[in-house]
């Protein structure tokens, strides 16, 4: 980006020369971007913790419960029949991950990944309470087994998986709901070891990514970081290091300032990223723009009278030819894209319908002679009622020529709440009105007096005459 050598590239900050792991000791944030993104995190967190918790008729607000193929979003029930609409809302947001990549860059990756949000705001705060500063970490790693870090490694070892069990049986609630979790913590484990031992599986895997794993998520597991390098081009907005006004680097003098830019060479932007990077090199896969580089860098501007704003939120044509941020082609065709997508999972959702039905003919059986010179169709009826009410359904023949009237065989239709419900019936009609050997009809669904569904099928009969 600013003609610096491109071999930093050929690694990454948490691998050494050797091919050992390089632990990062990041040094604590402080500023106003860091504030700001602390408070985005509570918020995040007040939701994720209370969501599961608040219920819609009895039902949980948002629940994904894929062994029960139930899925509630925003106090909705969806069923596989409804696999597409959800189908089109992943896509929705995939679509508007991609289009704020382009303009915006990884903001996702620092503010609301809850990698970065479970890592930096609950795990890394609870590791400065029990280890101490950076400084005090590295000096912890590096003694000797004695009393004092022995008693520091189990507090952050029992703290780290307490906290990764909450998160577990979170996780957990928004698969099977809150009143499972509740129900299974009062029976006991005994009672449901098929469900606690996947639980402490869980656990343990939390528990690894956030006390050793830690950044190695954001640059082995997780494909954004690679994608963000198809995606962004050189009007993307990203936590960039202002080469144009900082170089060439130096300490402070006071003989020949003129000859130095702004960056003091400090390396405060380097002790402060959670994956250790230098982002004076430009953008790097392993940058996830939390921000923590620009505070640092801004206190060091207050501290030496210059302006903020050497590492900032920018652009690559900003920095280098001084432009505006500027809508592309590529980002107009995200944005109708998107803008189509809402449209359609809108129009999908408005029209979702409540109960919905399938008529097929029973087959191996043509028509059926009945006295008063009529003829008979035999049909299944396949009904699933979405809602969580049961419903009464009553079927009537909406085809004006045929004049049919149906029979339904055994009791009244009745569906239970979310289950699925089936029937017999025959559809009887006058010989004379049945003029073709297929006839299409249609069959209205009604449930207290509404019509909640139409289905097309067909009657057959003798032929034509």
């Amino acid at each position: 980006m600013n003609g610096t050598s491109e071999i930093f590239r050929d690694s990454i900050g948490t691998i050494t020369d050797k091919g050992s792991r390089n632990w990062i000791f990041a040094r604590k944030p402080e500023g106003r971007l860091y504030n700001a993104r602390t408070i985005v995190s509570i918020v995040y967190l007040f939701i994720f913790f209370t969501l599961p918790w608040i219920k819609v008729n009895g039902e949980p607000l948002f629940m994904l419960n894929f062994i029960q193929r139930k899925f509630i979003l925003v106090g909705v029930i969806f069923w596989p029949q409804d696999f597409f609409v959800f189908v089109i809302g992943m896509l929705t947001f995939l679509v508007f991950i991609v289009l704020f990549t382009v303009v915006y860059g990884r903001i996702f990756c620092g503010w609301v990944c809850p990698q970065t949000i479970f890592m930096e705001m609950i795990f890394r705060k609870i590791e400065y309470w029990i280890d101490g500063n950076s400084e005090k970490q590295k000096a912890l790693a590096k003694s000797a087994w004695n009393g004092n870090k022995i008693f520091r490694r189990s507090a952050k070892f029992i703290a780290f998986f307490l906290m990764s069990f909450i998160i577990a049986n979170y996780f957990m609630a928004y698969l099977i709901g809150m009143d499972h979790v509740l129900q299974y913590m009062k029976q006991g484990i005994v009672a449901h070891l098929d469900v606690f031992i996947p639980l402490v599986a869980f656990t343990s895997v939390f528990f690894f990514v956030y006390w050793w794993f830690r950044e190695q998520v954001c640059l082995i597991v997780c494909p954004y970081g690679r994608l963000q390098g198809v995606m962004m081009d050189p009007n993307s907005i990203v936590v960039a290091y202002d080469y144009v006004r900082g170089e060439p680097r130096g300490k402070v003098k006071k003989e020949e300032p003129a000859k130095l830019g702004d960056c003091v060479d400090c390396k405060m932007c380097v002790q402060v990223c959670p994956t250790g990077i230098d982002i004076r090199y430009g953008t790097q896969l392993e940058c996830i723009n939390c921000t923590a580089c620009i505070d640092a860098c801004d206190s060091v501007m207050d501290h030496i009278h210059r302006p903020k704003g050497l590492i900032r939120y920018a652009s690559e044509n900003n920095i280098a030819k001084g432009e505006r941020l500027k809508m592309t082609p590529r980002t107009y065709a995200y944005s109708a894209v998107l803008v189509i997508l809402l449209t359609v999972l809108g129009i999908l959702l408005f029209t979702r319908k409540d109960i919905q039905a399938t008529v097929m003919r029973v087959q191996g059986m043509l028509y059926q002679e009945q006295a008063n010179d009529k003829i008979s169709n035999l049909y299944n009826i396949k009904l699933i009622n979405k809602t969580r009410k049961d419903l009464p359904v009553t079927l009537k023949v909406e085809d004006g020529d045929l004049k049919g009237e149906i029979k339904t065989v055994g009791n009244e239709l009745i569906v239970k709440r979310e289950s699925l419900g089936d029937g017999v019936f025959f559809i009887m009609a006058d010989k004379q009105n049945v003029r073709h050997r297929k006839n299409a009809i249609k069959i209205g669904v009604y449930s207290g007096g509404r019509k909640i569904e139409e289905v097309k099928t067909n009657f057959m009969g003798p032929g034509s005459r």
